[in-house]
């Protein structure tokens, strides 16, 4: 938010520079963005002088040297100047020593071609001034010698731009500001006064012009004034009006505009005028839109409402959107001659709805919709009221209406001094506290018990609790006066959270295995989310209101954000193809959309690089045993868990070269493989891609047991090999993990080590629904070498297990 120091001045006395005011409305909570300076800024040391004689330079045609009076207490001054515009007689601005001008030019006293110059006579730029800039700045008006400059030239300004925080909206005008620096300096506020308002029976009669004002949406709109005014002349505003205004980026459009426009930064009161002759009836109704109703607002775009927002309307047609912008076809035009001046109060959270959905965003709606002090609107009506009658003329009519009730503020915190200073940690005194509560316009009772009983103005409604107070009392108070300490620190011996162990476990073992991590954006674009999830899936991660375009959905996975980083990679050619993410992704488990703790990785087996040997690149198997080795730090072994092809409808992944694990109960979903061809050329992505995903719940995350040291043989081990004959569709890891309980069963004082594939075949000998798989079973004891007797009645067992209990056939 823009403010006028000079408009500011208005308010409170301020004898200090832009400079040191910065500095103080940050210590208040209000972050100054820049200062901008116009005209003469604010010169020490730059004064009124007279030249009352005038040589030629000894050593210099073009030189002159004067003498200048400037003023009883400074005395004459010898300067040496290089103009030519001026006379004995006139009166310049002088730069003593010790003066510096703008651009950061110092003065000081020196000598030019061996003659003492003390100081310069300035011209208009040089000092910052409009004006002729070939030579000296000659005053108008004779003004008084010594006087400081800028008390002659006073159209200088500087114009802030502050950070004001939401909760702050008493801020978002010159008076709220006046009454934080007033506070800060110890100083009175100057409200302005509103004396020129005819009383009740001096008004004019305004029959005809309007009748009533209905509240069909009081809920969103308590209270509204409608103020009449006759008899006005629309023109351009006075200069001061135009001045202000321009000050802090508004353009002027006529003096009724103009007003409304001022006072809305002046007060915080945002307002709106219409002519009378535009609305039908004479009546005024706040009403809520008709669905699909339409209507052209004042930056000429066509608008079309919904039945969830406020109007304001005639009989006939909406005439404004509420709180937001007026219509065109009842704007003030320079033919207008009867006004109705509109003051409201609005519900914050509906204007806050309706700008969001129209997109429309005004210093009207940026107040409404951060809450206006509901107490301030007779005042902000009557001095709007005061400006149009003296900038536009006319007269205020007596048929003005008020429809709603102010609402009764009752708002009271209730503190102690001790709690103050014990919350404080440093010794602040009673007086002090009540001193910056007292600043603040904050009125205090006090009990036989001590208890402070704090009655809040109606424009601090962020002003709810006890620490909202102990905020105000350090503020004002000062946080640089807060006395240093020393900083003590506890330290903890609890563990990281499992799932900060989880991602550090997971990160440290991809970077191990050549990864690079990445980090994408947790919202993406519904054009993603069907893409490579469904239509059903983008419709149920959309978010309410959206950031952008491109950012619409919650992610339900990390891989599409990581193709884009590989195709980035490419397309740059650095050579990196390896790439993992940990973080969170949303997706439905159990018919609910839940949000589940992620780790993804992915590696192209096409790189840029030319190398003399071939590199090895990820293949199905590896990827796999990289995502088990994963969901292990997550407590999962995914090997007890049934593994699935993905199926065809799974865009991500190419079906036939792809696993699935998901196990609901347990919390967890998981896909490994290769990506889908068609989707990887789609983003000109060259190569193929295999990749891996993990996702948990986070509520099951839990710390993996820890891993127990295990006595290993020193004893050789013993191996078998069987053949089965299983199903087509079996998948080779639900054979090993059939195989490896029976083989546990089976054996007695000694362990199966292991059960691995070592051949699958499909063919002659072998029925076509049918596939053979060779499996090696590994047995070995801890304290012995094995027997084959005892190794061949385990073996012999497995065997019959397997005729008897198995679905599975031993091949011949």
């Amino acid at each position: 938010m823009k403010v006028s120091l000079k408009w500011l001045k208005r308010y409170v006395d301020l004898d200090e520079s832009p400079k040191e005011l910065a500095a103080s409305l940050t210590l208040l909570g209000f972050e100054v963005d820049d200062m901008e300076t116009t005209g003469v800024p604010p010169l020490e040391n730059v004064v009124v002088g007279e030249v009352l004689q005038r040589d030629q330079h000894p050593d210099a045609d073009k030189l002159g040297v004067c003498r200048v009076d400037c003023g009883s207490e400074i005395g004459e001054k010898s300067i040496v100047c290089g103009a030519s515009n001026y006379k004995v007689g006139d009166r310049v601005p002088v730069a003593l020593p010790g003066a510096e001008l703008p651009g950061g030019f110092k003065i000081k006293e020196s000598k030019l071609r061996g003659v003492p110059s003390a100081g310069m006579m300035c011209g208009a730029s040089e000092i910052g001034a409009s004006g002729d800039n070939s030579g000296l700045l000659i005053l108008d008006g004779r003004p008084e010698l010594g006087t400081p400059i800028n008390q002659v030239l006073t159209d200088s300004d500087t114009v802030f731009n502050l950070e004001v925080t939401p909760n702050r909206p008493d801020c978002l005008s010159h008076i709220g500001i006046a009454r934080e620096l007033a506070a800060w300096y110890r100083r009175d506020v100057k409200y302005p006064e509103v004396n020129n308002i005819p009383a009740e029976t001096e008004r004019a009669n305004g029959e005809g012009l309007f009748e009533s004002v209905t509240l069909d949406a009081s809920e969103d709109c308590p209270l509204y004034i409608a103020s009449v005014i006759k008899g006005v002349k629309i023109g351009p505003s006075p200069k001061w009006l135009q001045e202000a205004l321009s000050s802090i980026g508004l353009r002027p459009i006529n003096n009724v505009v103009d007003v409304t426009n001022y006072v809305m930064h002046e007060c915080g009161n945002p307002m709106h005028a219409f002519d009378a002759r535009d609305i039908s009836g004479g009546k005024i109704v706040v009403r809520n839109a008709g669905e699909g109703e339409v209507m052209t607002t004042l930056d000429d775009e066509e608008r079309k409402l919904s039945s969830r927002m406020v109007v304001i309307a005639d009989e006939t047609k909406p005439l404004a959107v509420a709180g937001v912008m007026g219509g065109q076809n009842s704007e003030v035009k320079d033919d207008t001659t009867d006004l109705i001046l509109e003051v409201a109060y609005f519900k914050p959270s509906t204007i806050r709805w309706v700008s969001k959905k129209l997109a429309l965003s005004t210093d009207s709606s940026y107040r409404f919709e951060r809450g206006v002090d509901p107490l301030s609107l007779r005042y902000a009506t009557e001095r709007a009221i005061s400006l149009i009658l003296e900038t536009a003329g006319g007269e205020l009519c007596t048929n003005g209406m008020l429809a709603g009730t102010e609402p009764v503020w009752q708002t009271a915190i209730e503190i102690t001094p001790e709690w103050i200073r014990k919350k404080s940690g440093f010794e602040v005194t009673d007086e002090q506290i009540r001193e910056a509560l007292e600043l603040l316009d904050m009125s205090i009772s006090i009990s036989n018990e001590g208890v402070w009983t704090v009655t809040v103005p109606s424009y601090r409604g962020d002003l709810e609790r006890p620490v909202d107070l102990l905020e105000e009392v350090l503020r004002i108070y000062g946080t640089d006066k807060i006395p240093g300490g020393q900083v003590r620190a506890t330290a903890t011996t609890a563990s990281d959270s499992p799932i900060t162990q989880f991602n550090r476990k997971s990160s440290a073992f991809l970077i191990g295995q050549n990864f690079q991590e990445t980090v994408t954006y947790t919202l993406r674009s519904a054009e993603e989310q069907k893409r490579w999830a469904s239509q059903v899936s983008a419709e149920e991660l959309a978010l309410l209101n959206p950031i952008s375009e491109d950012q619409t959905q919650l992610r339900h996975s990390l891989l599409p954000g990581m193709l884009e980083v590989l195709h980035l990679n490419q397309s740059r050619k650095t050579g990196a193809n390896r790439f993992f993410e940990t973080g969170r992704v949303f997706r439905e488990l159990n018919g609910k959309i839940v949000e589940m703790v992620a780790v993804a990785f992915l590696e192209c087996n096409s790189g840029p690089e030319r190398t003399w040997k071939e590199r090895s690149f990820d293949d199905f198997y590896s990827a796999k045993q990289r995502l088990k080795t994963i969901a292990s730090y997550a407590g999962i072994d995914l090997g007890k868990f049934k593994v699935r092809e993905v199926s065809e409808n799974e865009g991500a992944w190419q079906d036939g070269h792809s696993a699935a694990y998901e196990e609901p109960k347990a919390g967890f979903f998981a896909r490994v493989g290769l990506m889908s061809l068609p989707r990887i050329k789609e983003m000109d992505i060259q190569g193929e891609v295999f990749g891996g995903i993990f996702c948990y719940l986070p509520e099951r995350l839990r710390e993996p047991k820890r891993i127990k040291f295990k006595p290993f043989s020193l004893f050789p081990a013993s191996s078998r090999d069987l053949a089965l004959v299983v199903d087509k569709s079996e998948p080779a890891e639900e054979v090993v993990r059939t195989m490896s309980k029976i083989a546990s069963k089976a054996t007695k004082g000694f362990d199966v080590e292991s059960v691995n594939v070592f051949d699958i075949y499909e063919g002659t000998g072998v029925a076509e629904d049918k596939k053979s798989i060779a499996v090696s079973m590994t047995f070995r004891a801890l304290d012995r070498t094995l027997k084959d007797k005892e190794v061949n009645k385990a073996f012999e067992t497995i065997q019959n297990q397997v005729r008897e209990k198995s679905p599975y056939s031993i091949r011949d």
